[in-house]
């Protein structure tokens, strides 16, 4: 891969784009590389929102009209499944051309949607409730902008492509842009009912509703022409989608419990999942959330993989064989690419394709690579057989070589990061905001900068590739592997403990010095299985703690440090991925009881998002009688935080598999709060299917196998 010469435009980071304010309750739906954003009213607006595809907004204004002004809104909501968008709505007074107003609230207005093989088709249906004819004069406003996501963000682009004149025709309306990058884009925009009016940006109807009256119109948008809408290609797209939802849906083990609300948290998180989902050549793929992320991430995707891997492993293999497909073998400044690193992200966008931005293929990760090998071997324990890895062995090397020569380039014997391209990003972990990692006075380290998690993670990746090689038969592949892992333990208990905050500090910098900063990512040792046990027992007692505890969740910040800020990306926010790995890594330390008890509170927490948890929400400290702060342009849904009650549920059990062996391993399970009765069906666990019981009694939880199956 050759680097692409870089375009007109000032370099843009995550962290400095000025990205639109839009309204809490947006509603998406999603098939493949296409997605819409709207509001309740089922209306886009031009901010945030709109329908988008392959990274370009193809719809940006989608707005109906009763009369001259919009309809009062009822409700509106995505169904439980996520397939279907509805929206209900009632009429002001009507006034039309010549005569009196019709009156108000007499007309219920039903917007129903969804998206089939990258279309969006709308039902809307109007039913007259009064007693005598009402005059309806029906309108919609509309435009497709084609602007990058990456402008929608907030990027300022120089020079654009040519939008062309927009085609009018009797029922259809036709708009066309020719990007910088040879490609042309369209979108077309088709009503079941020839407007009475109908011109480049507004089409017009005037229907005559009888008493107890009702009328249908329908409406399809795409990236090209079709059959005229109706009520039967309406009703089979919609059987197609939910049937194909419904097939995601049901992917491996059903989780039960006795708790309704629980239930719908799970319900919904499985149907997030469902819905981020995306079939691609190597395999399923959870892209990140949206709107920013619809696309795949390394680190989002492997996370989420990890999180349900207990009870669904075919999602780990498809991320993996995707990453590995996607592996970088050239160095690349501009990508942050060298060979044997695994991909940060992709983009479809024109400005992707322009080289505007790195994004289109951008390796600028530092965290990805010893994660993929950590997942692999993961994915090996749980389902016990070594075919996929065998296949993805040559990759994996590759992926610890690069790992070991990041390490060797740092004079402190540390996987480190520093940006090679401008236009990339400053920080290359998880929390990759300009301003996310500071010393203790808040003044910004040099580089090369190398964070606690991601020392934990190379830990991992180094005693996954040793166990690994053994499996192989490699004895030595597999102590050198050992003993590397063991010279990573040493560096980060020499150089990142700090013993009088009884915590790991944040990064050691370019110069040596150790970022004296208390946050959320030395939770993530405990995850690596790194810590000796008596600092964990610490760290632990410090998360646990009101500074990191706000009450909702684990901060990503501990109050009192500088750059603290409840309402900041990274700097105090709760994350519930973070939270959900930090639970999991008490867990691996035997603290069951406080992992329940921050499954309790995140679990809290989602009731008042209603039963689904968004990317980040604010860190201020819970007060009774208030609900959690929301974060003003979280994505939602996202995907490593849909899957993260899953993660919390596998620490609070104490549940782990042994695939090989056919063994369940349950130590010291644990419920949350509120919940009596947990099943697991159809988990399957080596060559059998088993199902689980799990019943609180007095003071303890008790494990029955209720049926053993093969498979």
């Amino acid at each position: 891969m050759n680097d692409l010469a870089p375009g007109q435009n000032a370099a843009v980071e995550w962290g400095e784009m000025e990205e639109p304010r839009v309204p809490a309750r947006l509603h998406a739906l999603k098939d493949r590389d296409t997605f819409l954003v709207a509001d309740g009213m089922g209306d886009v607006l031009g901010l945030a929102d709109g329908l988008f595809h392959d990274d370009t907004r193809v719809l940006s204004r989608w707005r109906l009209l009763l009369g001259t002004s919009s309809p009062t809104l009822l409700s509106g909501s995505a169904s439980q499944d996520n397939v279907f968008f509805t929206s209900h709505l009632v009429n002001g007074a009507l006034v039309t051309p010549g005569g009196p107003p019709g009156p108000p609230g007499v007309l219920h207005v039903e917007r129903k949607r969804f998206l089939w093989e990258e279309r969006l088709f709308e039902r809307i249906k109007i039913v007259n409730y009064s007693n005598s004819v009402v005059v309806l004069p029906l309108a919609f406003e509309f435009d497709a902008d084609f602007r990058d996501i990456f402008e929608v963000r907030g990027a300022q682009r120089p020079k654009r492509g040519t939008r062309h004149p927009v085609e009018v025709g009797e029922r259809d309306v036709r708009f066309r842009y020719d990007g910088l990058d040879k490609v042309e884009r369209c979108s077309v925009i088709i009503f079941s009912d020839p407007p009475s009016k109908l011109s480049h940006d507004r089409a017009e109807f005037m229907y005559a509703l009888q008493a107890d009256g009702r009328v249908e119109l329908y409406v399809e948008i795409g990236g090209h022409s079709g059959p005229t809408p109706s009520r039967e290609r309406f009703r089979a797209a919609a059987a197609r989608a939910r049937f194909a939802m419904r097939a995601r849906r049901r992917r491996g083990a059903r989780l039960r419990t006795t708790g309704r609300l629980f239930n719908g948290w799970m319900e919904k998180s499985r149907a997030d999942l469902a819905l981020l989902t995306t079939p691609l050549q190597t395999g399923p793929y959870p892209y990140a959330g949206i709107p920013w992320f619809s696309t795949a991430f390394g680190r989002d995707g492997i996370i989420t993989a990890w999180q349900i891997l207990w009870f669904e492993p075919v999602l780990a293999e498809g991320v993996l064989t995707y990453l590995a497909t996607h592996q970088a073998e050239e160095v690349s400044a501009f990508r942050d690419s060298e060979p044997g690193k695994i991909m940060h992200e992709t983009r479809r966008g024109e400005m992707a394709a322009l080289g505007e931005v790195p994004f289109g293929r951008y390796y600028g990760g530092v965290d990805t690579t010893p994660l993929f090998v950590g997942l692999a071997g993961a994915y090996a324990e749980r389902v016990g057989e070594m075919s996929l890895i065998d296949r993805l062995w040559s990759h994996l090397e590759r992926a610890a070589a690069w790992i070991e020569r990041g390490i060797e380039s740092n004079p402190y014997g540390l996987l480190s990061y520093s940006k090679t391209s401008e236009r990339g990003l400053t920080n290359q972990g998880w929390k990759d905001s300009g301003d996310s990692i500071f010393h203790a006075d808040g003044s910004f380290p040099p580089p090369p900068i190398a964070l606690v998690e991601v020392q934990g993670y190379a830990f991992m990746a180094f005693r996954t590739m040793a166990r690994l090689a053994e499996k192989r038969g490699d004895g030595e592949a597999a102590q050198h592997y050992a003993q590397r892992a063991e010279e990573m333990r040493r560096k980060v208990e020499d150089l990142f403990w700090m013993e009088e905050a009884g915590s790991y500090g944040l990064a050691v910098d370019g110069k040596g010095k150790l970022c004296r900063v208390r946050a959320s990512n030395q939770g993530h040792l405990l995850f690596a299985g790194l810590p000796q046990p008596d600092r964990a027992a610490r760290v632990i007692e410090t998360l646990l703690a009101p500074d990191f505890n706000s009450g909702w969740g684990l901060r990503t910040l501990a109050v009192g440090e500088a750059r603290f800020n409840p309402m900041s990306y990274h700097n105090g926010s709760v994350w519930p991925h973070d939270t959900a790995i930090c639970v999991m890594g008490m867990a691996r330390y035997g603290e069951r009881d406080g992992a329940m008890r921050i499954t309790s509170a995140m679990f809290e927490s989602a009731s008042q998002f209603d039963m689904r948890l968004p990317e980040l929400f604010c860190g201020f400290p819970r007060t009774p009688g208030d609900p959690p702060v929301a974060y003003p342009v979280a994505c939602l849904p996202q995907a490593w935080a849909a899957g993260s009650v899953f993660m919390m549920l596998q620490a609070c059990l104490g549940l782990g598999i042994d695939g090989e062996h056919g063994v369940t391993h349950i130590r010291d399970p644990h419920l949350p709060f509120g919940i009596d009765h947990f099943t697991v069906q159809r988990l399957i666990v080596g060559d059998e299917v088993l199902d689980l019981l799990f019943e609180r009694e007095d003071t303890a939880v008790v494990v029955r196998e209720r049926t053993k199956l093969p498979v």
